[in-house]
């Protein structure tokens, strides 16, 4: 009887969690109706957001999002990696749990306070000493000179790619490592045995025995950098127009443009384009998980081709 009420509970729990995941879907669709009537698909190419007029596109919103997320990616991934290799194979023992104990400590951070700092102390740094100089390094060089382009203030693109990235590291990393030290020992004693030098032994053994924890660190720190409000809020521009494809063009971000319009939205065209950015990014976040799963399921497939 209480195997039969245990089984009951978690598969109501499982119907629970499919049954809100229709719910939100249902609610978005609803909200969104009258902006999907009107404008269709083409509400994705338009970059026109015009309250005053009544018109909206959401082009800007969703290339700032996946701009900045993967900016954040490329920055936040590598160094992940480099954190979870050291404190796994090169830490000394004493150096070993006060820095991991530090990189989880990050993760605590509020996000607004990310964000205060990206503005009044990252943003300002980032303007003089590295917009200012690749702008006179590019002066006159062909596309180069258009992607470093803009007022040097330090916010932008790039500047919200960046913090986004030091927000996911340590989601990124704490995976990372965690998967990492599942490995067993004997195979990486076996292959350093076998003359394996350390990278050889992550890189052949370690990350294959892991790739599927690994992945799923990475989807993690994605989706945080995909949902995250304040701190893009602060240093991204909130600017709803897109005049270049600089790294350093203020622009604006889903999140961002629901935090900022949504409170004072009124009814109408106004507040279901908003609602339809949320059911954008419900759908991107969607996309992104079923890439990760048919990656995860390749390489699984792939598994023993090679022997």
């Amino acid at each position: 009887m209480a195997d039969r009420l245990f089984a009951g509970m978690a598969y109501a729990a499982a119907l629970l969690t499919l049954g809100l995941l229709l719910a939100i879907m249902v609610t978005l669709l609803v909200g969104a109706w009258p902006a999907i009537s009107h404008y269709g698909l083409g509400f994705f190419t338009s970059s026109v957001w015009d309250p005053v007029q009544d018109e909206y596109g959401g082009l800007v919103m969703i290339y700032g999002t996946l701009a900045t997320s993967l900016i954040a990616l490329v920055i936040a991934v590598p160094v992940s990696f480099g954190i979870a290799l050291f404190l796994t194979e090169l830490s000394p023992a004493w150096l070993k749990r006060p820095l991991g104990t530090a990189v989880e400590l990050l993760a605590a951070v509020p996000s607004i306070v990310y964000g205060m700092w990206g503005l009044m102390v990252f943003g300002p740094v980032l303007a003089q000493y590295v917009q200012q100089p690749l702008q006179s390094w590019f002066e006159g060089v062909p596309y180069l000179e258009a992607f470093v382009s803009g007022p040097p203030v330090g916010i932008g693109i790039l500047a919200a790619g960046i913090i986004l990235a030091i927000m996911i590291i340590p989601f990124i990393a704490s995976v990372m490592r965690d998967v990492f030290e599942v490995t067993p020992a004997l195979l990486k004693e076996s292959a350093y045995g076998l003359g394996a030098t350390t990278w050889e032994v992550v890189w052949k053994v370690v990350l294959p025995y892991t790739k599927t924890g690994v992945l799923g660190g990475i989807m993690l720190g994605l989706g945080r950098a995909l949902g995250e409000t304040m701190a893009v809020t602060f240093v991204i521009g909130n600017m709803n127009q897109l005049n270049s494809l600089s790294v350093f063009e203020a622009a604006n971000s889903i999140t961002s443009a629901l935090a900022n319009e949504f409170a004072e939205a009124g009814e109408g065209l106004h507040q279901a384009s908003l609602i339809y950015l949320g059911l954008a990014l419900f759908f991107i976040t969607f996309v992104v998980l079923a890439l990760s799963k048919l990656l995860l399921s390749r390489l699984q497939k792939s598994e023993g081709a090679k022997t």
